[in-house]
């Protein structure tokens, strides 16, 4: 964690750094990080809040969940991939007959956890099955015949479906219509678990093997075909999610996303341009409960202590606290004990030690709380009561669901206003190949390496004059040799840091080319980058600056006085009214966001 606090210190530097050289009129006095006392005490306040009024709680709950870093991942932290995939046929030996079921799947293992197998209750092959019991060869395992006509397709495959509630999230949905218990088979590291049986121990793709083989030995295995399987990936580690019964907590959605949706639906908020608004809304109007906890080392601990005490306990200590709350959880017979500041763990004596829950928040809970946590709320600041709500948020459209939505539902929530009245979604600047720019591929542009070449407004000038309303834009750079200064042109495959050396084609030498680095390389110098397209923004303002040059010089002795119009030639009073029209034109179209 002491190299985190590092890491954090030497980027956060940087990048004020990058801001600054930029020309970016901040106050640098303000700077603010969601892990600061102030953005903190925000945090715990909603947080304490929200339990309080019963928003909060903690349920196992499927989740997608990252094998490799060991930590559930929300909805939007995810992408899919289209890949090659199998998609197997098994059948289970239906119970007192001589009768088999036969089902598909493109994830054998998870046969382990089922709990039932569903049939579409209108489908005459299956009718007389319903009721009946199937087995599960693999691990001696009886489990019903259900008909659910909402999970199952009759035309679809076999016509019967696999019921594993722990790990499919259509299954999930079933279990619960029909009260299925739920099995779950895997460690949080991806192997079986020892719900598994004979396949405990054994990674979740090596047990998949394992089943398919026994399967076959049985009889019981009827053929694989080929097909394009759509994968969830963790956006963080890029390994494939799976579907995870855990213990979480969670922020309750309903009411707070319906009164988020009203502030766009009755125009308090509003989206430039306006159809990103579907995007906000479509979202919130799912009104899943929000996911909050992250198995990880770093960010805001969940302020919760838990308790096997008796309640007159709890009475006893924290009587006339109003900065503590408590509930039971039920699941477990132990007290949720939540606080706006740390509690000792021997606050309830040597008998009932507290022992405070080892996860942390979202960063995006955090995040959600921005525009009032910066500012001092919970205390009545005078930023606050001047700054919040503000006029325009102006943001990627990557996040309007991550962040936009959220920062509107708190916001509310703790103050009663929006946090701000329209929101500007901005086009992206690509790389030169159209792949959005990220520190997992390496294809970044350092603004500093643009600067020191052509300067700060030829950098802000290109980026101007690219925008769109709303179409992304593409910028191809290149790396600049470190030994002749020729501009050599970025392949695809230098991406993601696959490539340590370039040779120059002029002068023949070597060099890394410029990226995300993690550390020097003392045998090849780093290239910087550089695109001849800056050249058009640098050339533009050395011609204002020529201009401004050139007026200064024939100014000296010159004292303004007010214009008498009447009096003017008429080619001046022409130069007026075009300024004065460009002048209204432009107004409108920077309020308009055009």
């Amino acid at each position: 964690v002491k190299r985190i606090w590092q890491w954090k210190d030497q980027y956060e530097k940087r990048i004020l750094g990058q801001l600054s050289e930029l020309g970016c009129s901040c106050d640098w006095q303000r700077t603010r990080f969601t892990l600061d006392p102030i953005c903190a005490r925000a945090v715990r306040t909603t947080f304490f809040k929200m339990f309080k009024d019963g928003l909060i709680y903690r349920g196992k709950r499927l989740v997608n969940w990252d094998t490799q870093l060991q930590t559930a991942v929300a909805d939007d932290e995810i992408y899919h991939e289209t890949i090659k995939g199998s998609f197997w046929t098994f059948r289970y030996p239906v119970k007192g007959s001589n009768e088999f079921i036969r089902f598909s799947t493109t994830r054998p293992e998870t046969m382990l956890g089922d709990t039932a197998v569903a049939v579409h209750p209108d489908d005459e092959r299956y009718k007389h099955l319903i009721g009946k019991m199937a087995t599960i060869p693999l691990v001696h395992r009886d489990i019903p015949i259900i008909a659910d006509g909402q999970l199952v397709d009759p035309t679809l495959g076999t016509g019967a479906v696999k019921v594993t509630l722990a790990h499919d999230p259509n299954d999930y949905a079933c279990g619960l219509r029909h009260g299925l218990p739920m099995i779950n088979i895997l460690n949080p590291d991806g192997t079986i678990n020892e719900n598994g049986g004979p396949y405990a121990g054994l990674d979740r793709l090596q047990a998949r093997q394992r089943v398919i083989q026994d399967m076959e030995k049985l009889g019981l295995f009827d053929g694989c075909e080929d097909r394009d399987i759509d994968l969830a990936h963790s956006d963080r580690s890029k390994t494939p999610i799976e579907p995870y019964l855990s213990d979480q907590w969670f922020v309750k959605m309903a009411d707070l996303a319906q009164t988020a949706m009203d502030a766009v639906t009755d125009g308090r908020v509003k989206f430039f341009p306006e159809r990103y608004a579907r995007t906000y809304l479509d979202w919130l109007g799912e009104k899943r409960d929000w996911c909050i906890s992250r198995q990880l080392w770093w960010g805001h601990r969940i302020p919760i202590w838990y308790s096997h005490c008796p309640e007159n306990q709890l009475k006893h200590a924290f009587a006339g606290r109003d900065d503590v709350t408590w509930r039971l959880d039920e699941d477990n017979g132990r007290w949720l004990i939540c606080a706006l500041a740390d509690l000792p763990n021997d606050i309830l004596g040597p008998k009932y030690p507290l022992e405070q829950d080892a996860d942390v928040l979202d960063t995006w809970f955090s995040s959600a709380l921005w525009p009032h946590s910066t500012l001092g709320w919970p205390e009545h600041t005078p930023e606050l009561a001047y700054w919040y709500p503000t006029n325009v948020l102006v943001t990627s459209r990557d996040i309007i669901t991550l962040w936009v939505a959220r920062m509107v539902m708190t916001g509310l929530y703790n103050i009663g206003k929006v946090p701000f009245h329209h929101v500007y979604i901005h086009p992206k600047i690509l790389d030169g190949f159209g792949e959005t720019m990220s520190k997992t591929k390496g294809n970044g542009i350092d603004p500093l390496d643009i600067i020191e070449r052509y300067g700060a407004d030829a950098l802000r000038f290109l980026m101007v004059h690219q925008a769109t309303e709303t179409q992304d834009s593409k910028m191809p750079v290149a790396n600049v040799c470190p030994h002749c200064d020729t501009l050599v042109p970025i392949k695809q495959e230098h991406m993601y840091m696959r490539t340590r050396k370039v040779t120059c084609p002029s002068c023949k030498k070597p060099f890394r080319p410029g990226g995300p680095w993690p550390a020097p390389d003392p045998e090849l110098p780093t290239a910087k980058q550089a695109s001849e397209r800056f050249d058009m923004g640098r050339n533009f303002a050395n011609k204002l600056w020529n201009a401004a040059r050139f007026l200064f010089l024939n100014l000296e002795g010159y004292k303004p006085e007010a214009i008498h119009y009447e009096e003017l030639p008429i080619e001046d009073r022409w130069i007026l009214s075009r300024l004065a029209t460009t002048t209204a034109t432009v107004t409108q179209h920077l309020e308009n966001y055009r």
